[in-house]
């Protein structure tokens, strides 16, 4: 199942994940909805390039960078997790949003937990793809885990000092 804005819906997009074995230039990429690989994107381009319905999904340590000139023509990029300790998903999110104006679905994928939903949104993610053992329905909670937020971020232009207005004294 997957979480997007705020509610439980069924994945369209099939992940293409490379077996053991297959390499990103020869991989057969199947039709329909399939989100790829920045590897096999990147190998098979030109072959690609004109497929609409095509998602791309990139590893923590890809860059923004990586995506050559093409990160609006993707209806959704997935950042995948390969371990929950792992933040550089959330500078990459952040990245695409802010710096690169991606406005499609950012989805957050792999080791995906509860307690990272509110801080995954903060950054820009709009769709999350829990593990399967995960139950979906109680990680919805983790969206209202916290009633403000301090820091500036995607969802928030200023800090919270900045938002509040106090009085003056007397």
């Amino acid at each position: 199942m997957l979480i997007k804005n705020n509610e439980i819906v069924t994945d369209e997009w099939t992940v293409l994940r490379l077996q053991e074995g297959e390499a990103a230039n020869s991989v057969v990429v199947p039709e329909g909805k399939v989100i790829v690989p920045l590897p096999v994107w990147n190998c098979q381009h030109d072959a690609l390039q004109g497929r609409t319905e095509l998602g791309l999904w990139l590893a923590g340590f890809e860059r923004a960078e990586d995506i050559p000139d093409a990160v609006h023509r993707f209806p959704v990029i997935a950042i995948d997790f390969h371990k929950y300790t792992d933040g550089r998903g959330y500078t990459l999110a952040y990245r695409l949003r802010k710096q690169m104006g991606y406005r499609g679905e950012l989805r957050a994928m792999g080791d995906v937990l509860h307690d990272q939903l509110f801080y995954l949104k903060r950054v820009g993610f709009d769709a999350f793809a829990l593990p399967k053992d995960k139950d979906a329905q109680a990680a919805l909670a983790g969206f209202t885990d916290f009633s403000l937020s301090y820091q500036a971020s995607v969802d928030l232009d200023a800090p919270l000092h900045r938002r509040v207005t106090r009085g003056s004294a007397a």
